[in-house]
């Protein structure tokens, strides 16, 4: 008698991060989704994309990555210079006020992200149990309440604003991430920083996290 072989589906995180920006010429984002691409964590499959530092262009060519294939979840990373450790973000403003221009030279003052829309999102992610698990690893982490008013937060505020729109139930969130070393060493001032291998180290388990807490959402249903 032959045996049925159940194929179980292959679940999909999309793991986006920023080209470098500020005239850096490295972002510590970029380095993790170029390591990350095309590897399996804990059975969730991950799919890299490196957005652009443009007011148009980098929210566009996520949005672009939402509709051209279906994730199980959305994870972003950022880079934020001056914070000493990774900040999972929880909110998202409909906010544009940028401290420096984009790389295109834009600079946007005290405009919406999208005219009408709410004041904020929450990030849908399990931000609380990848802190915890962070610390338990040993990784600096924080749960932080403002993503900024740069591109990391518009790019926050329109994933999590295109995913409500749509009716979408597929979780997304973001993380910041520290400078490396090599960057506060160049950057001529008293900065914080954090090596490469930490910062992947800690994504690795935040991803850990997302795809248990995904198998046990699909569990329950």
């Amino acid at each position: 008698m032959a045996h049925r072989v159940v194929q179980s589906r292959i679940m999909k995180l999309l793991l986006t991060g920023f080209e470098p920006f500020g005239g850096s010429t490295v972002n510590p984002s970029q380095r993790i989704v170029d390591a990350l691409d095309g590897k399996s964590i804990r059975g969730l499959q991950i799919v890299g994309m490196v957005l652009p530092v443009d007011n148009q262009q980098g929210p566009a060519s996520l949005l672009t990555a939402l509709v051209s294939s279906s994730y199980d979840g959305v994870l972003s990373l950022g880079e934020a210079p001056r914070r000493p450790v990774l900040s999972i973000e929880r909110v998202g403003v409909n906010l544009m006020d940028y401290p420096i221009p984009d790389n295109s030279g834009k600079t946007v003052v005290d405009a919406p992200i999208q005219p009408g829309g709410p004041a904020a999102y929450f990030s849908t992610l399990p931000a609380r149990a990848i802190l915890k698990r962070l610390l338990e690893e040993g990784i600096p982490a924080e749960l932080s309440l403002s993503a900024g008013s740069y591109l990391c937060n518009q790019v926050l505020y329109t994933l999590l604003h295109q995913l409500a729109r749509t009716n979408s139930n597929t979780p997304a969130g973001f993380i910041h991430l520290p400078s490396l070393p090599e960057q506060a060493a160049s950057s001529g001032m008293s900065i914080p920083s954090m090596t490469f291998a930490t910062s992947l180290k800690g994504i690795e388990l935040s991803i850990e996290v997302i795809s248990q807490w995904l198998k046990q959402g699909m569990k329950d249903r």
